[in-house]
């Protein structure tokens, strides 16, 4: 290999965090050719995890490294939501969370990639595309050991769980989770709820806040939205 390929290899592994997968479509946007990553692979520097995937040679990715290419790379809202961005959020420990599974939402249209799907992250990943929620409402970022990626905020997160439920989540288990998130700001809580599209999340919601007696929701814009539950059963 050329030192000016050499240099440039070295360039784009020394400008991106470890343990991320890289995508062909957005290298070949920084001035990387197919070509040129053919030779990377060839030449033992990158490893190929579906079409148009690679990760670095020895790197140990997991299925977050995948989400940051998806979120900083292709521009996805693509992130992890309900009790797993509880659990990562340090929100959900108390409770026995499915081993192996991981739960992610995304805005409707946007699919996970083949090569995604396909890899083996170690986990398996419980897709959603979603429009109940604006794609970009109620996020935070979460800082992993090299990288941060986006995932739901624990308002967010509570309302993704009540959006499953009760097919896919048990209810009870979504009202232990609620009970845990007694310091959640009125604000963002409001905004959520007057930006949701479904009334079964919303009422649920506000009906296990009120059971969970959080002082959050005695706040008046929210305490208000009580009459929801009676209005929309009419």
């Amino acid at each position: 290999m050329s030192t000016s390929t050499g240099s440039k290899i070295n360039h784009l592994l020394n400008s991106q965090p470890p343990g991320i997968v890289l995508l062909s479509s957005w290298m070949t946007g920084q001035g990387y050719s197919h070509d040129l990553l053919q030779r990377y692979k060839k030449s033992n520097w990158l490893k190929s995890v579906g079409t148009g995937a690679f990760i670095r040679i020895n790197d140990k990715v997991g299925y977050e490294g995948a989400i940051y290419a998806l979120q900083e790379q292709n521009g996805l809202t693509i992130h992890p939501g309900g009790r797993t961005a509880l659990s990562l959020l340090g929100k959900a420990h108390y409770l026995e969370l499915s081993a192996g599974w991981v739960v992610l939402f995304g805005s409707r249209g946007e699919k996970l990639p083949t090569w995604f799907k396909n890899h083996d992250w170690g986990v398996k990943a419980d897709y959603h595309e979603t429009s109940f929620l604006p794609p970009d409402l109620g996020l935070t970022k979460v800082e992993l050991s090299n990288f941060s990626i986006k995932v739901s905020g624990a308002a967010r997160a509570i309302m993704e769980c009540l959006h499953l439920a009760p097919q896919e989540q048990e209810l009870m288990e979504c009202f232990e989770l609620m009970e845990g998130l007694n310091n959640l700001v009125p604000k963002h809580v409001q905004t959520l709820l007057e930006n949701c599209q479904s009334v079964k999340v919303k009422r649920l919601f506000l009906y296990m806040a009120e059971k969970a007696d959080h002082n959050w929701f005695k706040h008046g814009s929210i305490f208000q939205l009580r009459d929801l539950r009676i209005s929309q059963t009419r």
